[in-house]
């Protein structure tokens, strides 16, 4: 269930920074954000990124040490918001498992929990940069124990609670990267069986209504 980066400076509806409007640490973030998503970590670079807001450079170090500091701090946002929402979802309170792993589906129907495409884009920074490999190492550990403990407390035992967790995070990952041209209403009428299929457990009816209540409000459509 992929999502589109989340536009800000670069989203034609919003006022443009033009003249002598003054940036902020965010605008610069942001702005690196969506470069890092559509073009690459190599096209990170402080006078592209001044160019693209029509601002002086110079006010980049204001905020920034210099571009690798600012590398870094997109990595912390990445951290701060992929890795964090999914593993507060697989923390989060649920009367059985089927409803558990729908507080996981949180993070796929709202991009504004978790961004797929920035996700992507860090792993293909992974490639280059043994550094990051390995922050990427400890994330997707940190999220797979998540969602070990998830099902561990839903009285799966060990070795079961990791491989159910593991073809959860896997699979997801893997249909997000695929991307099937598939619609709203068939994905949702697909969800009872996949829950079924991650847990072993039929979903009921209570939980898929609400979950459906929830995806309305936040799903994307215009991305499917």
């Amino acid at each position: 269930m992929p999502s589109k980066p989340l536009l800000h400076r670069d989203n034609p509806s919003a006022e443009p920074l033009v003249g002598n409007v003054k940036v902020t640490r965010d605008d610069w973030l942001n702005v690196a954000m969506d470069v890092l998503i559509s073009d690459g970590v190599e096209q990170v670079k402080v006078l592209a990124l001044a160019e693209r807001m029509n601002v002086s450079r110079s006010s980049f170090y204001w905020y920034f040490k210099s571009r690798q500091d600012l590398l870094d701090a997109l990595l912390t946002t990445w951290e701060q918001t992929n890795t964090a929402a999914m593993v507060e979802r697989a923390e989060a309170p649920a009367e059985a498992i089927t409803g558990a792993v729908l507080n996981v589906f949180h993070c796929i129907a709202n991009p504004s929990l978790f961004n797929t495409a920035l996700d992507f884009a860090v792993r293909d920074w992974a490639r280059r940069s043994g550094k990051v490999r390995s922050l990427l190492d400890r994330s997707d550990a940190r999220r797979v124990e998540a969602l070990t403990q998830m099902f561990i407390r839903y009285d799966y035992a060990p070795l079961e609670a990791m491989t159910r967790a593991k073809v959860l995070y896997y699979m997801q990952l893997g249909y997000d990267m695929a991307d099937p041209n598939e619609s709203y209403a068939h994905r949702l009428e697909m969800t009872p069986q996949y829950l079924k299929v991650f847990t072993g457990q039929e979903a009921s009816e209570a939980e898929l209504a609400e979950f459906a209540a929830f995806t309305q409000e936040h799903w994307d459509l215009s991305r499917l």
